[in-house]
């Protein structure tokens, strides 16, 4: 498909951030950063990709500097000696014309207590409850909820400072801020329990933190999702008016983007229309949001990281939801992690050079 007639390859402004074209590479956990730091490897593997058409590159998760955001000591740092490792990263994807934001990432009760950049630090928590609703740890104080929101903001002005286009803020999957949206998790009797949109305080708190930390003009994308890790089949939101009263409450805060992240971007969000998670966002808000789910695959999302194969899906929906003003970016993941020559082919119509995902992928960083 030509240049001019790929809605995929149509440039976009998102806020004061003038991009090439509506690919985003979604955020993709890898683990290639000994002790946290990353190295010229990880400078060359997002390089790779600004080279070849990803209009932004969101990075893999990079943890904030509470004790216990990891559970992994191979994820990346976004603090202390972690930072001119990002430095290295963000002239490496700039020389290559390329923009990147960081997600900025807190696992939450996903870590298993003992693992980590410091393994002896006790997990963060809304309220000291499991996805199954066992108490196994007391409720975090009022100092510690703001430096949980604080540590956002602080890892929002490093990416500031180091020359990042934009932040993302993972609030998706189950990790610590879904935990917050999440009643079976959060039990708390202040402001940030309750209802949906008081469960989503905490998160409004960490957008308006970190718009102080950037400034007016820096874009700030809020990554959600309604299934959770711990549980496929959870939903926040049963109808649109339960989705509009939580995602006002982000629009309300000053975010400039909703990330909707479905496991598959063709299922319709709610009966009765075939809207996907990202167009009902769109719709309910008039925010822009960025689509995601299995873009180029048809195989269930853990599946393909279980080795099943997959058989690629075609892009011909994806095109005409987008020529649709449906939602606005396209994020892909899998296959933009396996090659990352990928939107170039597309954009060549190269459609058979276009492979589909293997796991295998997992195990390099190239």
């Amino acid at each position: 498909m030509a240049l001019m007639t790929n809605p995929l390859f149509k440039p976009y402004s998102l806020g004061s951030l003038d991009l090439p074209n509506r690919i985003v590479m979604a955020p993709m956990t890898r683990s290639f950063s000994p002790n946290g730091v990353p190295g010229q490897n990880v400078a060359d593997y997002y390089a790779r990709r600004a080279a070849n058409h990803v209009g932004l590159i969101v990075t893999e998760g990079t943890v904030t500097d509470r004790q216990a955001a990891g559970n992994d000591s191979n994820v990346p740092k976004f603090y202390d000696e972690a930072l001119a490792g990002w430095k290295n990263v963000v002239a490496s994807v700039k020389a290559e014309g390329g923009f990147i934001a960081p997600q900025l990432w807190h696992v939450g009760m996903m870590r298993k207590p003992g693992t980590g950049h410091y393994p002896d630090a006790p997990s963060d928590s809304p309220s000291g409850v499991t996805h199954t609703g066992t108490a196994v740890m007391p409720a975090p104080s009022d100092e510690d909820v703001a430096d949980m929101v604080n540590s956002y903001a602080r890892s929002a002005a490093y990416a500031k400072e180091l020359g990042f286009d934009a932040i993302e803020i993972h609030a998706a999957h189950g990790y610590l801020i879904d935990q917050f949206f999440w009643d079976v998790m959060n039990k708390r009797e202040d402001r940030f329990g309750g209802g949906l949109a008081e469960r989503s305080t905490f998160a409004a708190d960490i957008i308006r933190e970190c718009r102080k930390a950037v400034g007016p003009d820096m874009p700030i994308i809020i990554r959600i999702s309604q299934w959770k890790q711990q549980d496929f089949s959870a939903r926040l939101a049963e109808t649109p008016q339960e989705m509009d009263d939580w995602l006002s409450v982000f629009a309300d805060a000053g975010v400039d983007c909703l990330h909707c992240s479905q496991r598959r971007f063709w299922e319709p969000e709610f009966d009765g229309s075939n809207l996907n998670f990202a167009g009902w966002a769109k719709k309910l808000t008039g925010l822009p949001t960025i689509t995601v789910g299995s873009v180029g695959l048809s195989s269930d999302f853990i599946g393909a990281f279980q080795g099943e194969d997959s058989a690629a899906r075609s892009l011909d929906d994806l095109m005409e939801r987008l020529e649709k003003d449906e939602f606005d970016l396209v994020a892909v993941g899998r296959a933009i992690l396996q090659d990352p020559e990928w939107a170039t082919k597309v954009l060549e119509g190269r459609d058979d050079e276009v492979r589909d995902y293997d796991a295998k992928s997992l195990t390099t960083l190239y």
